[in-house]
């Protein structure tokens, strides 16, 4: 079993019996299948792993990823501080701050983005820091800050070159810009700009299995008879904000 996992989830869960660990590496295994397609699924699967393993890392960040996917930011937010105290990465910076702003706190956003530890984050997980940080800057009614906030921004490519773009586009747009904004978009495709819309982008651990069809966890996102998951708290009832920087629901719960 140890063996079809990613290598960087099978040390932690050594730390386990060899029956939970199977168990709790399959619920791992959905997770990282369903994030994308069917992301209530995948949080449903996390929170079964988090009930047999909650003081691994790995299970913790699964389940702040998911519960930011499905909109719990207040939960997110509290996983994903668990993992810092855990592990110390501060990886997952750029979901907090997009938590933050979830949550109606895009003060709070700012002020994540200017911990010391951004400065540790990898170059692309700064550029998406920087995204974030240019949506809470509207989010604050101070649109020359967002435009600035991604000035000196060098995206990878791909789908992250379109959010950047996108969040510029936003940025000008609310500065009274729309030619610059205009031109900011004039080169991407619009499948390309559908496809970067949406949350944070985050690496998320794919783990390898050919065989998940054992009864527990494998059909249809259902988690295993014994694992059951706790009722989705009040950090569910968001509402769309329809911003292209990240953030695509919003409430006011107070975390």
């Amino acid at each position: 079993m140890f063996a079809d996992l990613d290598r960087a989830a099978r040390a932690p869960l050594r730390t386990l019996t060899k029956e939970n660990a199977e168990r709790v590496g399959r619920h791992l295994v959905m997770v990282g299948r369903l994030l994308d397609e069917d992301p209530e699924a995948a949080y449903l699967h996390a929170q079964a792993a988090v009930r047999r393993a909650g003081r691994v890392d790995v299970v913790r960040e699964a389940a702040g990823l998911a519960a930011y996917r499905t909109g719990r930011y207040a939960e997110a937010l509290r996983e994903l501080r668990t993992v810092r105290r855990l592990n110390g990465s501060s990886e997952h910076l750029a979901i907090m701050a997009d938590a933050e702003r979830g949550l109606g706190r895009p003060e709070r956003a700012v002020a994540l983005a200017q911990e010391p530890e951004a400065s540790t984050l990898s170059a692309e997980a700064r550029v998406e820091l920087a995204i974030v940080v240019s949506g809470a800057r509207l989010d604050l009614g101070q649109p020359e800050a967002a435009v600035a906030a991604l000035r000196s921004v060098v995206p990878s490519g791909g789908l992250q070159a379109a959010r950047v773009a996108q969040a510029r586009a936003a940025a000008l747009e609310a500065s009274g810009r729309p030619e610059e904004a205009a031109a900011e978009l004039a080169s991407f495709s619009r499948a390309e700009l559908d496809a970067a819309s949406g949350e944070v982008e985050d690496d998320v651990v794919v783990f390898d299995l050919e065989d998940a069809d054992d009864d527990e966890d494998a059909l249809d996102g259902e988690p295993v008879a014994g694992d059951a998951v706790t009722e989705r708290s009040g950090a569910d009832d968001v509402t769309p904000a329809g911003d292209a920087q990240g953030t695509t629901e919003q409430t006011q719960e107070q975390a």
